[in-house]
């Protein structure tokens, strides 16, 4: 399973380098599923991330903010979900663009970012910089909502001293900046060939239930507090 999941992130990082480009990606960056009502009156749960977010390979309503808005839906809940995901997505890109998707409250924010970072070597004192700012933003504008930082995990590509480092930094700005911690989105996917894309990286429909498995119960707690 190492094995495969240092493949896997190998890979990955050759990848996300080469479908990063904007004018590929941004065409439409807002993607909202159809299973959610664009009702205004209804709150917003935005999710803020890279491809992973974005559901690279697969339709929307199978990627797991799809999932999840189906499950809203299902639930007959007032929220709506935005996908915010955009493939190749930095920490340090996805501040520079924050401030257009806050252009609207959202009640609940789900914060998928630094993967890419990691993969790139990125110092991790940016990484941090730029999640924290990310998170400062939101509740500067919004001081009442509710934020989920999903933690990503890397292989020891760059170094263990890098890898360590990285793998306390999610943990690190959930408590600097007392949010909600996903310890690792990709649990259960990561490493597992039958439940990602034929690239070996982004996760099939069966890989996004996983994920929505994993990150349903942090978003039914915050949206029945």
């Amino acid at each position: 399973m190492k094995s495969s999941f240092n493949i896997l992130y190998i890979t990955l990082g050759l990848i996300l380098l080469s479908c990063s480009s904007p004018k590929v990606e941004i065409s439409n960056p807002i993607t909202e599923p159809e299973t959610t009502s664009p009702a205004p009156d209804k709150k917003l749960i935005l999710f803020f991330g890279n491809s992973l977010t974005a559901g690279y390979g697969i339709e929307a309503e199978d990627s797991f903010p799809g999932l999840v808005a189906a499950r809203i839906d299902s639930l007959d809940l007032e929220y709506r979900v935005i996908n915010g995901g955009l493939s190749g997505e930095t920490t340090a890109s996805g501040l520079s663009r924050l401030d257009w998707f806050l252009e609207e409250k959202p009640s609940v924010f789900v914060l998928e970012l630094g993967g890419n970072d990691g993969l790139r070597g990125i110092d991790l004192s940016e990484t941090k910089k730029n999640l924290k700012a990310i998170i400062q933003l939101v509740r500067s504008k919004y001081p009442e909502t509710k934020i989920l930082l999903a933690g990503m995990q890397i292989p020891p590509n760059m170094g263990q001293d890098y890898t360590m480092e990285f793998q306390k930094l999610y943990p690190q700005v959930a408590e600097e900046e007392d949010v909600e911690l996903i310890p690792f989105l990709l649990e259960g996917v990561a490493g597992n060939p039958d439940l990602n894309l034929p690239d070996g990286i982004h996760p099939t429909e069966e890989g996004h239930l996983i994920v929505f498995e994993n990150i349903w119960p942090f978003i039914e707690e915050m949206i029945e507090r």
